[in-house]
């Protein structure tokens, strides 16, 4: 039933799959204590993980800033959420762009607002907002324009399953961007853990099932009223 709620996205399997392994062999009596035992395992895992892709992604920022104007910012485009609240901390598209801020680069980002659930505009700009890090939110379809002028250094996206030819799926929209962005000469990155990658296939297009949501999702959309409370 957990697994069914996320069919694009392998690494709740993957938790899944480990909590089973972990669990199964044990007495039930003894099974709640070593879930959390484990579950805290897997957290623990996550945020080291996303700590070294913070750290390898900020090599990448570094070079490019290398190349510009000393305390000339660094201009990056993200589709999507895949910072801490998609993960258990930093998370992984966001991890370089938090190093860097951190250790006093510069760096704007652009947001996506990523339709039709807005995940952009209302999850990856709260969570810069609240880190401190310049961004802008920006409509799905600006991306393209803003590389032809030359307005995007660098894309970082996340992963909702990476195949083991590395064929990488996520949100929609991303393949949008990673062609404006070859378009351009723009530097493309998908970040990711090992948990992301389904050793199982290697076909992108065919083998990873797409989540299929409600038309409700395009046709309406949410928000705060100025009395504070969520209409639609």
């Amino acid at each position: 039933l957990l697994i069914a709620t996320r069919p694009t996205a392998i690494n709740l399997k993957w938790a899944l799959d480990e909590m089973v392994k972990a669990l199964k062999p044990l007495p039930p009596e003894s099974r709640m204590a070593a879930a959390y035992s484990r579950a805290a395992e897997i957290a623990d895992e996550d945020v080291a993980i996303n700590q070294a892709i913070g750290l390898n992604g900020f090599e990448i920022i570094q070079k490019i800033a290398a190349k510009k104007k000393p305390g000339e910012t660094i201009n990056i485009l993200t589709h999507c959420s895949a910072g801490w609240l998609a993960t258990v901390d930093w998370g992984t598209a966001t991890a370089p762009v938090y190093t860097a801020h951190n250790a006093g680069v510069p760096v704007h980002v652009w947001v996506d607002e990523t339709r039709p659930r807005n995940q952009g505009a209302s999850l990856t700009a709260f969570e810069l907002l609240g880190e401190g890090v310049p961004h802008t939110v920006i409509a799905d379809n600006t991306g393209g324009h803003l590389m032809q002028h030359g307005l995007v250094d660098m894309c970082i996206v996340g992963s909702d399953r990476t195949t083991r030819a590395s064929d990488v799926c996520n949100k929609i929209g991303t393949y949008m961007k990673a062609l404006a962005a070859r378009d351009n000469d723009v530097p493309f990155y998908a970040a990711l853990p090992t948990s992301t990658i389904d050793w199982r296939i290697s076909d992108g297009v065919s083998d990873i099932p797409i989540e299929q949501r409600s038309a409700r999702e395009v046709t309406h959309i949410s928000g705060r009223a100025a009395d504070g409370a969520i209409v639609e």
